[in-house]
């Protein structure tokens, strides 16, 4: 299972849209569940996907090194990606990670799915709940 923040998906549906024709690919960041202020319903444990880091971050440093540097260590084991000829499956060119989010037109949550390192479709779960806030103040 795969969760993910209902503000988080439409953002990234919103985003795949304003690209296509141009295919998107987006590194996406987890919050456990017990760190949100509403009760989920989940272990306090579980990942729900909350945030996502933009793709244009270091990326002449990644074209130059290979790496990215554009998320922090430890974050992004999710991937965004629209597929705006599709297919919604994973395919040979999507860069695989634990947990791999495919969007296809029309650009809606019915035609966004999850798949697993290994093409498994995963069951994705959309969560009406908003993130904790985060301050650069530690505050």
């Amino acid at each position: 299972m795969v969760y993910i923040t209902r503000g988080l998906l439409d953002a990234l549906l919103e985003m795949a849209e304003a690209e296509e024709p141009t295919p998107v690919s987006v590194v996406l960041a987890s919050t456990p569940a017990g760190e949100f202020e509403a009760d989920l319903g989940l272990d306090a444990d579980t990942s729900v996907l909350t945030h996502f880091y933009f793709p244009e971050t270091s990326e002449s440093v990644s074209a130059v090194f290979g790496m990215d540097l554009g998320t922090p260590a430890g974050r992004g084991r999710a991937r965004f990606v629209s597929h705006p000829q599709g297919p919604l499956a994973a395919t040979r060119e999507d860069t695989f990670a634990a947990a791999l989010l495919v969007a296809v037109p029309p650009w809606e949550g019915s035609s966004c799915a999850a798949f697993d390192r290994n093409d498994r479709r995963l069951d994705l779960d959309v969560v009406d709940a908003d993130p904790p806030r985060e301050s650069l103040l530690g505050e």
